[in-house]
């Protein structure tokens, strides 16, 4: 006949999981006090448990990036509500799949990322799920979130580590839809034109003065919607084009995730 499980394995298994103490009991008990066997049997619940839930909508999360030596990670995470997302959990799991990303490598964290979220899934009661996760890397590197919802990370050549900060801030709060002019499509540039056309034409103006009137819609909107030529959030007389030029700088990459 089995030992009892004592207080002390139920107190080792919990301290080393987590996992709510009846958990902890059940699965030691399942395992005949082997901590082994209930690590085991503990793993095949978490899985049991995400593979059930994993149907449930995604409608929180929290983004969270890392810079080292070169190299930028950007890893999303996401999960059901609000609150969950501001578990020390879901925070504390997210960190460490940060860290990897940054430690091996974006591809080799998304295939270890499974085994280390269905034991949170087992803990908060959530469908919990990776997002979207970037690698980037340059010589001048830097990031920033926003409220744990939005990330920007931007790699410069020339400048620095200052700059791509600012300029990652502004991407966050002026949300670019482009980054060059260049960018903008064809057909795009069409269904806008026809949309300010219709704005335009109730007007009671000489068509001469309607067409500036479109041109000028046409320009400042695509202008609030390009990168390089947006005002500069900290300078409202510069757009983000001549901030760089006078660093001597040019945009390289930039990543962006936004929950």
């Amino acid at each position: 006949m089995p030992l009892p499980v004592t207080t002390e394995q139920v107190k080792e298994l919990r301290d080393a999981t987590g996992i709510s103490v009846m958990q902890c009991k059940n699965a030691l008990t399942e395992a005949e006090g082997s901590m082994e066997k209930a690590l085991a049997i503990l793993k095949k619940t978490s899985s049991d448990i995400a593979l059930k839930k994993s149907s449930r909508e995604f409608g929180s999360g929290a983004v969270a990036i890392k810079i080292e030596a070169g190299k930028g990670v950007l890893v999303s995470l996401q999960c059901e509500t609000d609150f969950v997302a501001k578990n020390e959990d879901f925070t504390s799991l997210l960190s460490k799949l940060t860290d990897k990303a940054s430690t091996d490598g974006v591809e080799k964290m998304k295939t270890e990322a499974k085994d280390m979220i269905d034991p949170v899934i087992q803990k908060t009661g959530e469908n919990i799920g990776l997002g979207d996760a970037y690698e980037i890397e340059g010589e001048i590197l830097d990031g920033y979130v926003h409220n744990n919802k939005t990330a920007v990370i931007v790699a410069l050549q020339g400048g620095n580590k200052e700059l791509a900060k600012d300029i990652a801030m502004h991407i966050t709060a002026m949300k670019p839809e482009y980054m060059h002019p260049n960018e903008i499509t064809e057909e795009v540039k069409k269904t806008m034109t026809e949309i300010f056309q219709k704005e335009v034409a109730s007007i009671d103006k000489p068509e001469e003065i309607k067409k500036k009137m479109l041109d000028g819609k046409i320009s400042t909107y695509f202008k609030e919607k390009t990168l390089l030529d947006q005002l500069f959030i900290k300078d409202g007389a510069t757009t983000i084009s001549q901030l760089l030029e006078k660093s001597r700088a040019k945009i390289k990459e930039v990543k962006r995730y936004s929950i």
